[in-house]
């Protein structure tokens, strides 16, 4: 008998680390939205960037992901993950406190916010990857689903709550103050994390294993698996179109709807219901209709909303905005609790970190090439033509995933735990190897 979803919630939420950990993502994800809101407004309306410098402002956020992705995860293989995860907050929330100091003095400059985003960026990459990495070290790997979509959830709720909270703080303070948010938040998490009592056995690497060699580990693993092949292509071709969104959106909303800090907050939280919806309902699309189907059907039935961005307009057409990154938000979330899921419990545990570096280096590696285009295009042509490169585009992603054999299965094969870090080369997935139980999350 399935257990029910109160039952399994009321199990995760009794684990105190996993307590600490979500809280902490509380924290650091809703200061993050604030800044998602108030530090392009600090570009546009405070130093009065073009359309290319806010694309570029975008692609230094991204950029490490491109630069440092592949050796981070095999640094991060040779250390325990939660004093990289504490390490990776208090950086952060240096950086992004320094910029309402410098708004303050009037010295505040375009280069100062790149290097900000570039430096945030790089301890991303670091608390990202050890994350994704360290919960599995916390939660049994039964729990995992369970667990990605709590934390999904609060991604979610923080998408909601954060973009309003700072459309308002920008209205009330101005932008750069409105930053402090986020340095507090990313403070708090350091905080919660610290009290994580998580026993984490410090890695031995092989002797005489040098880091090429271990880097080249995980990218066989990711491209030697069909599955994870699948995966990557598809979700870095949304994020490429999904940075082409980010870098010109502001300036639409500012320059070409005329939408006030805190009409644009309410925008991204009324969007982010969407997020919300879709890391509520994961599991239990999961268990109805199997993880391998909710991958591939949650892009190509969600995708084609995208064409509703370019065609929104002022006043009430600003709805059609609104409603298509809702509909496009439900899709990415339930697809991102699925695959993060599958492979956290595919992948051998002394891999974890190149495996998920490489997935990183892969699929965010494109966000600051797509940060760059948006940029581009919307200096040459405009904010709204940036849009219809970024609408054509999101038809393309479910095109890998039906490729691939996900699209004959219902669940995702087994581990084979047997099989070392070469496991990925040449994996059958057949269906007959794919039938796991339906109610298997």
């Amino acid at each position: 008998m399935n257990e029910k979803p109160s039952s399994r919630q009321a199990r995760l939420l009794g684990h105190r680390d996993f307590r600490l950990l979500l809280t902490g993502a509380a924290a650091a994800q809703t200061g993050t939205q604030v800044t998602l809101v108030a530090l392009p407004l600090v570009a546009v309306m405070v130093l009065d960037a073009t359309p290319f410098e806010v694309g570029l402002l975008t692609a230094a956020e991204t950029a490490a992901f491109l630069l440092i992705g592949l050796p981070a995860g095999a640094w991060l293989d040779r250390m325990r993950k939660l004093p990289v995860l504490i390490r990776a907050d208090v950086v952060r929330c240096l950086a992004v406190g320094s910029i309402p100091p410098a708004a303050a003095l009037g010295v505040l400059t375009m280069p100062q916010l790149y290097l900000v985003a570039l430096v945030t960026g790089v301890a991303t990459v670091f608390f990202d990857v050890a994350h994704q990495s360290f919960l599995p070290a916390v939660l049994p790997r039964e729990q995992l689903v369970g667990g990605n979509g709590a934390l999904e959830t609060v991604r979610s709720s923080a998408q909601i709550a954060g973009p309003g909270l700072g459309g308002g703080l920008v209205q009330l303070l101005g932008a750069p103050l409105a930053i402090v948010a986020d340095a507090c938040g990313y403070l708090v998490s350091a905080l919660l994390l610290g009290r994580i009592k998580v026993e984490e056995q410090r890695p031995e690497p092989e002797p005489g294993r040098s880091l090429r060699a271990e880097v080249g580990e995980g990218v066989r693993f990711v491209l030697g698996h069909p599955l994870l092949r699948a995966i990557a292509t598809a979700t870095a071709t949304s994020n490429l179109f999904s940075a082409v969104l980010t870098a010109v959106q502001t300036v639409f909303w500012v320059r070409v709807l005329d939408l006030s800090p805190g009409a644009i907050g309410v925008l991204l939280s009324v969007s982010a219901l969407g997020g919300l919806a879709g890391a509520l309902c994961a599991g239990q699309l999961a268990r109805w209709i199997g993880q391998a189907r909710l991958i591939w059907l949650s892009t190509l039935v969600t995708a084609p909303f995208a064409m509703l961005w370019p065609l929104s307009g002022g006043g009430a057409g600003v709805v059609l905005f609104g409603l298509a990154s809702g509909v496009v938000l439900f899709g990415a979330v339930a697809y991102n609790v699925a695959q993060v899921s599958f492979r956290q419990s595919l992948c051998p545990p002394e891999l974890l970190g190149r495996m998920n570096a490489t997935m990183r280096f892969l699929v965010w590696g494109t966000l600051p090439i797509g940060a760059l285009v948006g940029g581009v295009v919307a200096d040459a042509a405009g904010p709204r033509a940036a849009l219809w490169v970024c609408a054509v585009g999101f038809l393309l992603v479910p095109l890998p995933l039906l490729l691939s054999p996900l699209r004959r299965m219902r669940e995702l094969p087994e581990p084979d735990r047997t099989a070392g870090p070469g496991a990925g080369e040449g994996a059958d997935v057949s269906e007959e190897e794919s039938a796991v139980s339906p109610g298997v999350s």
